[in-house]
């Protein structure tokens, strides 16, 4: 006989949690786990229940109607919350109204729907008005109710909602929200159920139970709406996990002036102080606070103060509500042992907590929050390690606005989320993408933004909006993307028509440039210089920690001085691709290498290689003098030559007088040259077997610039040479053969030896799975898994932008294969090739150079297979020092 599985948790009042499934966020999603937790400790949860994301995904698989289970179940949860409060749903007399909010497995800010205030009818509206002796605040939540009931679950525009309240604040003389009397809101409510019946035909729903369903199926609905789609492709949430729905008694921070709603964090999100930060307004609802229509107000005295505010603090306000959240602030940090972001509602002086959760935090805000958590004891090293999210280091690395620099500064508006850009004014995000996609830098302008935004937000380097506080949908959005942002600039307004903008007093066209710092809230006209960031304090403290814990070592994939001295800084261990054909399209050399390719024989390619000998000698001189003591992997050429030819006819003329040959008879040995797929025809080792002069003359610049290195500095390089598409045993062996002859000969007539060591790039699936042959040849491995996923999955990295977002949208892949390894099928090549390669020889040393190797995804992935190392981009070596640390604690 099989057991029903339960599908509906209750929380609040005589609810219990004993079982774990009740608080388990990936049943419940965060929200309504959190809000279990915080009733199971104690504090002030208004009742209510969870639906799981279990039955959200089998909903939008099945694409049927609720089960008579599922309804039952909430029909016993829905009586749950009546007992508690002692209304029920519907009751004309003294109704119940509810909330129904989402609530993924992670926070996904502002991406899904909420209904507040479902109950209300006709009917209930009266009874509300009676019972809480307010018929503004019953007639007010009555329109709130239709106007977002329209929106989020029947689909109508809600801009004919708002341009109907502001027709009625303009009748009555009134210029805000809190103006509107009972008279006004009742009046508004017969206009929105008018709009109502004339966009869909049918009356607004009176029946509550059929609005509680509505809405239920609306919040799943969201789950894939574009908005939700594009905020889980950005942050790789995957497409299945589906988000719970909560239903919870509504308190009221709309019932007068001894009521208020506000959105608060434990410590400051931007910063990372040990400071309350936050925001409230009296008299509103939540929606009022996180949508930025009401610009609020200050949570401390100390940030009214600071910020020169006249309107009172919460603390100065409401000092009992205030005290009582102070003590909920401490008892939840303790016992979540992180910051928290917290939204509460105070109704008629008594404290309610409406949610908890994690709190998104700008980069520098996390690595002092670590820091300073473990300095209380609160958590250990580890934990601090395990916390830091890697990719958002990224936000630390680049450079910042240099202080000294002039400005002129338009306005400024609250400082929202940190960093500076510059960038082209933009009016939507459309246009942002847009604009983005072709390489300009851009400055997302709004009101207000909103969830719909999200494209034009990532795409943008920065969102300024005139409306909304600290804690509005764009900041939060900005903050969680590492963009800087500059909210609640009241002296902006904004001509759609004629797009343009004004700030202060000055007006400025789409597409003019601007600045903003978002630390500071400025707003400056033109592009301000920058200066590169310092990376010590809570960012060399965390570093260390997490080096102490990591087992794989890091290395950067560079081939300049300037990008070696910079992963040096940022910790590289050694170079694990040194890529040499870059170093062929020097402008001082690219016609020697011209007249190498074009050459009819070996006497001539040799000519033309001895004049790159000196050029390569000096390149690897140079990086090996900043790399001293370290191993430096260095791929010989490796693209097909044609890569290096001109293109157009006055190119070959200019190129045939440079080297004494005729166009005509150039022109012919490009197109002996010409290959129909060069990604796969004569390149890497292909070229070192055909033409093995040009691997000699690479080897040689390599020996004798470590001789040189090692001779000047005492501190000798460590060479490792890479032979690249290698598919057998064979060209590895005549390859191999090549350079330790050039070694040795370097070695002879410079007087000195030093340890070096040949090996390849794994790159093409019969690498892989010939690991064992190849290993006999081979002292390390370094698998390119650029190349390595082309090859396995038959995509060019090239062309696939045009299908993979769709790819990954369907669910053909959960992430972009060139972005993070494909583990179940380019992975089991590297498992395999580490298996067999490891079997042939056990000291085979094993490392990572493609661009996954800074994807921390990937790296954990490495640490599985047991890889050595990974090589990652200059600017990716934090975030991988800090992956790898965070992959062996996991494996502990």
């Amino acid at each position: 006989m099989s057991t029903m599985v339960k599908q509906v948790y209750t929380f609040g009042g005589d609810a219990r949690h004993d079982d774990p499934r009740a608080r388990d966020k990936l049943l419940l999603g965060g929200k309504g786990a959190n809000l279990a937790e915080m009733a199971s400790i104690g504090l002030p949860v208004p009742p209510g229940f969870t639906i799981t994301t279990e039955e959200c995904v089998k909903y939008l698989n099945e694409g049927a109607d609720f089960s008579d289970a599922l309804r039952a179940e909430v029909a016993g949860a829905l009586g749950h919350i009546e007992k508690t409060v002692g209304k029920k749903l519907g009751d004309a007399a003294d109704p119940l109204l509810v909330s129904v909010r989402s609530g993924a497995r992670v926070s996904m800010p502002g991406m899904m729907d909420t209904v507040l205030n479902l109950g209300l009818n006709d009917e209930t509206v009266v009874g509300l008005a009676r019972t809480s002796g307010d018929e503004r605040f019953a007639w007010d939540s009555y329109r709130r109710f239709i106007q977002m009931y329209s929106d989020v679950v029947l689909g109508l525009d809600h801009g004919l909602f708002e341009e109907a309240l502001e027709i009625a604040k303009e009748d009555n003389g009134f210029l805000n929200d809190v103006e509107m009397g009972s008279k006004e809101w009742h009046a508004l409510v017969d206009e929105y159920k008018a709009i109502v019946v004339a966009e869909q035909g049918e009356p607004f729903p009176q029946d509550v139970n059929d609005q509680l369903w509505g809405a239920i199926r609306a919040v799943f609905d969201s789950w894939d709406s574009e908005r939700a789609k594009i905020y889980r492709r950005l942050n790789g949430i995957p497409a299945d996990w589906g988000t719970a729905v909560n239903v919870q008694a509504m308190v009221f921070g709309n019932m007068g002036e001894t009521s208020a709603t506000g959105v608060a964090f434990t410590r400051d999100p931007s910063t990372g102080e040990k400071a309350y930060y936050g925001e409230w307004l009296a008299n509103a609802q939540g929606e009022d606070v996180v949508a930025g229509i009401r610009t609020p107000q200050y949570l401390t005295r100390k940030a009214r103060e600071d910020a020169s505010a006249k309107p009172l603090s919460m603390q100065e306000a409401m000092p009992e509500a205030y005290g009582e959240l102070e003590q909920v602030f401490g008892t939840l940090e303790s016992h979540y042992r992180d910051m928290q972001d917290i939204e509460f509602t105070v109704e008629r002086g008594k404290l309610w907590m409406l949610q908890t959760r994690t709190g998104k935090r700008t980069a520098k805000a996390a690595l002092k929050m670590a820091v300073d958590m473990v300095g209380e004891g609160l958590i250990d090293e580890a934990t601090a390690v395990a916390r830091v999210d890697p990719m958002a280091l990224d936000q630390l690395l680049h450079p910042t606005l240099d202080p000294d620099a002039p400005r002129d500064i338009l306005g400024r508006g609250l400082p929202a989320s940190p960093g500076a850009a510059s960038g082209a004014i933009v009016l939507d995000a459309d246009t942002a993408e847009k604009r983005a996609e072709l390489g300009e830098a851009v400055i997302l302008v709004r009101i207000e933004t909103s969830p719909e935004d999200i494209h034009g937000m990532h795409a943008a380097k920065g969102i300024l909006t005139a409306r909304g506080g600290m804690t509005s949908h764009a900041a939060v959005v900005a903050r969680g993307m590492g963009r800087p942002c500059v909210s609640g600039a009241s002296g902006l307004s904004i001509d759609r028509n004629a797009r343009t903008v004004r700030i202060g007093h000055r007006e400025l066209r789409e597409g003019e440039v601007i600045t903003l710092d978002g630390a500071s809230g400025d707003i400056m006209a033109g592009e301000v210089p920058t200066i590169e960031p310092e990376l010590a304090g809570d960012f060399g403290t965390l570093m260390e920690w997490a080096d102490g814990k990591r087992r794989m070592r890091v290395r950067t994939n560079a081939e300049t001085p300037a990008d070696c001295r910079m992963a040096r800084q940022f910790g590289a261990e050694g170079i694990g691709l040194c890529r040499t054909e870059h170093m062929f399209f020097d402008e001082d050399r690219i016609s020697a290498v011209r007249q190498m390719i074009l050459a009819e024989n070996e006497k001539g390619r040799r000519a033309a290689l001895a004049k790159l000998l000196p050029e390569q000698r000096g390149d690897f001189h140079a990086i090996f003098e900043v790399m001293a003591g370290l191993p430096v992997t260095i791929r010989l050429l490796d693209p097909p030559l044609h890569e290096f030819l001109p293109q157009e006819d006055e190119d070959f003329e200019e190129l045939a007088d440079a080297i004494g040959i005729g166009a005509d008879t150039l022109k012919r040995r490009a197109g002996e040259l010409h290959e129909f797929n060069p990604m796969l025809g004569h390149r890497g080792c292909r070229l070192g077997i055909t033409y093995p002069e040009i691997y000699e003359m690479q080897a040689r610049a390599i020996f004798e610039a470590a001789c040189d290195v090692a001779a000047q500095s005492g501190e000798a390089p460590i060479p490792e040479v890479m032979i690249p598409l290698v598919a057998t045993r064979r060209e590895l062996e005549l390859m191999r053969t090549l350079v330790e002859r050039v070694a040795s000969a370097v070695f002879e007539e410079k007087g000195r030896e030093l340890d070096y060591h040949v090996g390849t790039m794994i790159e093409l699936p019969r690498a892989s799975l010939m690991a064992s042959e190849i290993a006999k040849e081979a002292a390390f491995f370094s698998f390119g898994t650029n190349d390595l996923t082309q090859t396995t999955l038959g995509i060019s990295r090239d062309d696939a932008g045009r299908f993979l977002g769709t790819y990954v949208e369907k669910g053909v892949f959960a992430r972009d294969p060139f972005v993070s390894i494909d583990r179940d099928g380019v992975g089991q090549l590297v498992r395999l090739g580490v298996e067999r390669g490891r079997a042939e020889r056990p000291d085979l040393k094993l490392g990572i150079c493609g661009e996954h190797g800074g994807d921390p995804a990937s790296i954990a992935f490495c640490e599985e297979v047991g890889l050595d190392y990974v090589s990652a981009s200059p600017y990716r070596v934090p975030i991988a020092r800090l992956a790898a640390a965070q992959a062996a604690l996991a494996r502990d």
